[in-house]
């Protein structure tokens, strides 16, 4: 008696405490074998929901001891046979049919799973106690198992906050939500959560010098009242980041000043009051007219009261100012339930009006005022297996995708399913509440179409894998095959000719190729004849090449010692206007740019090539021919305004990386000539290839380095 005693005695008086206590002794005594998964005795449950149902809501005694009588009723027979009143047990029974919905037997939808609960709910404070007991479960959510506390979470954000709103219990529903938010958005919630501590010492500076000009005005008007610091919640403040798609700084209405008058429960009092304290605050600060709401001479259809203005400070700050008497404040807060009478009083003027009106609400809920609470449209499904567990999904997931999700071998042998009883496609699409049975067959193979049918990541991986495998066993075949062959006919196949061989049979990957002769698509014969014609024409070249190279060897020598474009002891300023009429062409081996280190190359009928000095031919180059070298330098301003250059990326196959790169050289003095990617499956990396024009190296080296910093950039190299 003495813990119950002490726990409720400022709620109730003796009667009341008298009642809770025998309720509680019987549900500690049916319940005393049962623990929670935090090893804690079970009976902890029941009694942190009383407290709540009793100090938060204010409930009376019999809905209290209803709380200890329906979980000790999980145990009991013909509890209606008990000494308590027909009133209690009315409340128990609701209770009890409300524990037996789950997603698992209903497969309903969530507007579907409320109307269960009001139609369980003949007295409207079973389902106030039920939410009591979810806000109880909620703040302890983290001694479930992980597959019970993600259906428990889910349940919470599809059935017990929405009802937390209709009732206009708002302090719950606020708490339930951050909670959620908490697990399902862990990151998010602390970035949030460690920003509104950093800024709390703000918060209170702002409040004090917002309230000390009012501070004489407001004394002298006899107004007594209580400043608060209103903040949003954690997850209202996200909901706003991305309904604005803006960071935490730019949500402007964060916190709120809240005027709270202290004056006597008189409906023009109230008024007159709170009107006083805007015409006060509008006086001082400059108020945006258009912004105010006043709910008091035509409070929300949910009983909500008070008067919302938005004003700006010295700083030109936006803060937003509610007004309201602390009556008001006790509803807005707790919702009606806060005036219920729970000092031993049964009966109260406003209790009857009020569950009536909370029934109505609840078997009507388009007439609940939704204002600021449209949801987002959730990114993810709930879907369950015939067993009743839990599988959650990105949004439009297929049969396939929830196969997959259950694991990758029932994935790739998956030929359709049950949905709700009825047989469908792999590829039908499922949503939240649908029970899936996957049917397989052992003679089941992925194929291509399949990317087509999900939209999941592991889904997609594990599909690409699959036929990646079987291309690999197909071309690992194929290679072995062309491998004998060459070294039957004594022949070689080089990369460069093997490219030009697998384009000219309209192969993309090298894999593709060698599967198709595993596959005997490909007469391993065109091969052969393709290396003997190439040989051929190739020897040929050369020996004609070789013959006019000996024969002109000489005589260019001494034309080119005699060449104007001769200048080894000069230096061949690039774009200088007295060398105007020069012919110089930026090599294209190399696309140098303006700021990179380069010397010139004087052709038979081009001109002067300038080549970077890491050109892949510089070497070639100096060495073969030094008497055609010309030094050149940049002029300190160049006319040409841009340089084309090209760049090879070899990155991991994230879809990301393309947008990435396109946004690194968006940020730049560069604009996009050219742009290919190819993939390569084997290795699972994008070989990107693209032209640029850029001013100069110095912004090449800018793009470079940004490319370079990627997370999924492996190399990047100037073609």
């Amino acid at each position: 008696m003495n813990l119950i005693h002490d726990l409720f005695k400022p709620y109730y008086d003796s009667k009341g405490i008298e009642l809770i206590n025998k309720a509680y002794l019987l549900a500690k005594e049916t319940l005393k074998d049962e623990k929670r998964d935090n090893g804690k005795d079970f009976i902890e449950h029941p009694l942190n929901v009383a407290l709540i149902v009793a100090k938060e809501v204010g409930l009376q005694a019999e809905c209290v001891a209803a709380v200890f009588l329906h979980e000790a009723s999980r145990k009991m027979q013909d509890i209606d046979k008990l000494d308590f009143s027909p009133e209690i047990i009315k409340i128990v029974d609701g209770l009890n049919k409300i524990s037996t919905i789950k997603p698992k037997d209903t497969r309903l939808e969530a507007e579907n799973y409320k109307k269960l609960i009001v139609k369980y709910s003949s007295d409207p404070r079973v389902t106030v106690i039920k939410l009591a007991d979810r806000l109880e479960i909620m703040r302890n959510i983290s001694i479930f198992p992980k597959l019970t506390r993600e259906r428990k979470i889910l349940e919470s954000l599809l059935l017990y906050i929405p009802l937390a709103h209709q009732l206009g219990l708002y302090n719950m529903k606020s708490e339930m939500e951050d909670i959620y938010f908490r697990y399902s958005h862990s990151e998010e919630y602390r970035l949030i959560t460690n920003k509104l501590k950093a800024t709390e010492k703000d918060r209170e500076r702002l409040k004090n010098e917002f309230v000390e000009p009012l501070k004489i005005s407001l004394s002298q008007a006899g107004i007594k009242y209580k400043l608060k610091v209103r903040t949003k919640t954690a997850y209202s403040i996200y909901k706003k980041m991305e309904k604005q798609k803006v960071p935490f700084e730019k949500v402007y209405d964060v916190f709120a000043m809240r005027f709270i008058i202290d004056c006597e429960n008189d409906n023009k009092i109230e008024k007159d009051l709170c009107w006083k304290v805007y015409s006060y605050v509008t006086q001082e600060y400059e108020a945006d007219t258009k912004r105010l709401r006043d709910w008091i001479s035509k409070p929300k259809q949910n009983g909500y009261e008070s008067l919302h203005i938005t004003v700006k400070n010295k700083d030109n700050s936006y803060i937003e100012v509610q007004i309201r008497t602390k009556r008001m404040d006790d509803i807005a807060e707790n919702g009606h339930a806060s005036h219920w009478s729970y000092k031993g009083i049964k009966q109260n003027s406003g209790l009857d009006s009020w569950l009536s009106s909370v029934r109505y609400k609840l078997e009507h809920p388009n007439h609940i005022d939704t204002e600021d609470e449209v949801e987002e449209v959730l990114n993810e499904i709930f879907v369950f297996t015939p067993s009743g567990e839990l599988r959650i999904l990105p949004k439009d997931s297929s049969v396939l995708d929830f196969a997959f999700d259950i694991h990758s071998v029932l994935g790739t042998k998956c030929t359709g399913a049950k949905v709700n009883g009825k047989a469908v496609s792999i590829k039908e699409k499922l949503a939240t509440g649908d029970v899936v049975e996957i049917m397989s067959s052992k003679n089941q193979k992925p194929n291509s179409d399949w990317i087509n049918y999900v939209v999941s990541s592991k889904a997609k991986v594990k599909i690409r894998q699959m036929l990646n495998e079987a291309e690999y066993k197909k071309a690992s075949t194929g290679k072995e095959i062309l491998s004998r062959k060459l070294k039957n006919w004594k022949l070689s196949l080089n990369d460069e000719l093997f490219t030009e061989l697998r384009k000219k049979l309209k192969y993309n990957t090298i894999n593709a190729f060698y599967a198709a002769i595993g596959e005997n698509n490909i007469d391993v014969n065109i091969v052969k004849n393709y290396i003997l014609e190439e040989d051929k024409r190739k020897a040929d070249n050369l020996e004609a090449l070789r013959c006019a190279e000996q024969k002109s060897m000489e005589s260019q020598k001494e034309e080119w010692k005699k060449s104007t474009f001769h200048c080894n002891d000069d230096i061949l300023v690039l774009n200088a206007k007295d060398l105007k009429g020069l012919d110089y062409k930026m090599a294209k081996c190399c696309n140098p740019v303006f700021g990179d280190d380069v010397f010139g190359f004087v052709t038979r009928i081009s001109g002067i090539k300038i080549h970077r000095m890491s050109c892949p031919n510089a070497s070639r180059l100096i060495d073969n021919y030094p008497y055609r070298i010309q030094k050149v330098k940049w002029a300190d301003n160049l006319s040409t305004s841009s340089f084309q250059t090209k760049l090879r990326i070899i990155a991991d196959m994230e879809g990301s990386v393309i947008n990435e790169t396109m946004d690194i050289i968006n940020q730049y003095k560069a604009s996009l000539r050219y742009f290919n990617v190819n993939e390569n499956n084997r290795n699972g990396t994008y070989d990107i290839q693209l032209k640029l024009s850029v001013s100069s190296n110095t912004e090449l080296d800018k793009i470079l380095s940004q490319l370079r910093h990627l997370k999924n950039i492996i190399k990047v190299n100037r073609g």
